[in-house]
Formats: structure tokens, sequence, C-alpha cells
């Protein structure tokens, strides 16, 4: 294939436009019949471009009055995991002013930033066909005012663009094989930790995976991080504390381009409640996550991680209907 990425990635930077209605034929064009999305919760599972169509798309421009997209970062490459295939992956924000419900989300009727990470399988005629998408809703409650959780762990932030400002579309970087080796190194090595202090071999130190000035960003209620102390601090201690036989890594999509990367899993992470999280006592439930983890790497090390989870769909699990307490 030549490059792949450009089909998808002006499929989804011309969806919204100033017209009244989204193009038929532009997504007639950028995805087949039977296209699957796969969205965070309340939304889930949408079958066939229609549905799409009128399950994720139509219900953001509506809700997002004027929406536009923005990548931060709009990488592709061949998946290393079954189905395999050339995917995409993008952290974008979709930016409008908050004028009707998204979702169940009562609007703000100020500017929002709702950020979002998004995988896509695309086919050989540059089409999609599948796609798995988390839109951060629990801090798009945030910034409407109704944040449902007793505190955020870290600092809560736009999501920044790479410090290096070559994450869209990028070209004569490293090979991006490589930088998925490294990023899967680091992976094996996270899933086993002292319970002790939390910490996992090889992970920071001369021959860590993590540069010492390493970027951690969050999604709604863990919220950003710097260096692997903050890391450790505000996030990882009160997750491992509160789901200590976590198991991760259940991946569908895995790929690398230049000094980028990404892995997904829907769920990627199974594990036990037994323990106090963000407001929620222990339920000792039975519990999955879908989650999203964006890398950029240089120097043989992880410079900066964007994470989204889908929050609303663990609470859901814990049994706390998160949208419904607005």
């Amino acid at each position: 294939m030549s490059d792949f990425r450009q089909s998808p990635y002006r499929f989804l930077n011309s969806v919204f436009s100033d017209g009244e209605a989204l193009d038929n034929d532009l997504f007639v064009n950028g995805l087949t019949e039977n296209v699957t999305f796969d969205v965070a919760y309340p939304v889930n599972r949408l079958t066939g471009r229609s549905e799409v169509m009128d399950g994720f798309f139509a219900p953001m421009r509506k809700a997002l009055s004027h929406v536009r997209r923005r990548d931060e970062l709009f990488i592709g490459g061949p998946n290393r995991r079954a189905p395999g295939g050339h995917w995409v992956t993008s952290v974008c924000h979709y930016v409008g002013n908050f004028d009707a419900p998204l979702f169940g989300i009562k609007p703000s009727g100020h500017l929002v930033f709702l950020r979002a990470g998004e995988f896509y399988r695309v086919e050989a005629d540059g089409r999609i066909s599948e796609a798995k998408i988390i839109v951060d809703l629990l801090d798009l409650m945030r910034q409407a005012g109704r944040f449902p959780l007793p505190n955020m762990l870290g600092t809560e932030m736009l999501f920044p663009g790479p410090a290096t400002h070559d994450g869209v579309l990028p070209t004569g970087q490293a090979d991006g094989e490589k930088t998925l080796d490294l990023c899967e190194a680091m992976l094996a090595d996270l899933k086993a930790f002292d319970p002790e202090n939390f910490t996992s071999k090889g992970q920071t130190g001369e021959d860590g995976y993590w540069h010492d000035d390493m970027l951690w960003y969050g999604p709604g209620g863990i919220g950003s991080n710097y260096r692997w102390s903050g890391f450790e601090k505000d996030h990882r201690a009160d997750f491992l504390t509160a789901f200590p036989d976590r198991v991760g890594g259940d991946h569908y999509c895995r790929i690398g381009d230049g000094n980028y990367a990404a892995v997904s899993g829907w769920p990627s992470m199974t594990m036990t409640h037994k323990g106090d999280y963000l407001g929620v006592p222990a339920t000792n439930r039975q519990l999955t996550l879908r989650v999203m983890d964006f890398y950029r790497c240089a120097g043989g090390k992880i410079m900066e991680n964007w994470v989204l989870l889908d929050y609303l769909e663990l609470f859901q699990q814990m049994g706390r209907d998160l949208i419904s307490e607005q």
C-alpha cells in the first residue's frame, strides 16, 4: 500500500463542515457499508454505515455546535496483533460550543475540547472498516462543571501535542517497528510489580525504558503527571492498591510509525476491585477496562505517553452510573 494514512485522515477531517447535514457521499467513500464502530460507554457497538452516522457523528455535530476536529497525533502502520491489517490511530480533540446534550451529558453552553483516542482499520481501497473510539466523557463532564468524582489524582489539563510537534502523519523518522519493540518490552516488564513500592523491572534508570523527564497524560479522573515519581504518586499507587491483580496487554492492535507507537485493547485489562478507588469502596467485583496508549520515543527512551481509558464503563461495572449523577 502507498501512504494508506492519507485517505482516512482526509475523511475524518472532512466530516464536519459548515453544512446543515452530514455529507452522505463522503461517508460512502470513507466507510465500508458494513463498518463497525466500538465507542466508549454509553454508545458501545454501532454496526453499518447508517448506524455509525446516526449514532456517533450526528450526535457529535448536534451537541458541539460548529464542531471541528484537531489532531494531536495521527499515525499508521501494519498491526502486529490479530486481526492484522493496516490501521491508523489518533489522539484528537473535538472542539466546539457544548450547546446540546451528548450521550447523556448535559451541555454547558461554552467552549469544550472533547479529547478522544481513535483506532481505525483501513482496507486496500482506503475506506475504514472497523473503529475503536474512546471519547473522554468524564473529562467533558468536568469541563461542563459536573465532575462526579471527589478529586483528580494528577493535574487536569488539555492534552498537548508532542513536544516535537511532529506527530501528525510523521515522515523521515525512526523505524516504527523498533519504536514499537521498545514499547512492547516496557509493557512486558510492567506487568509485574513490587506491592510495597509499586516499582516494576527495568522501567527507570540508565538502562530503563522511560526517560527521566517522561510525561504521562492521563484521562479524566486521573489527570497528568511528570517523571516516574509523579506517575507512581498520581496514578499507579492508587490504581494498583485498588486493583492489585490487574492483568493487561490483551490488545487487538499494536502499531509503530516513526518515533511513535500505539496499542489498544477492548478490553485490555481484567482485574478485581479489591480497594477503594476515586470514592468507590471496594466491591470485589471482576472488572474489565478498555485502554488506549500512545507513545513518543527518542534515543531509545519513552518520552511521552497519552492514555485514554473508558472510565464511564469501568464505573458502571463498579455500580455507579456517573451520567445519572450529574
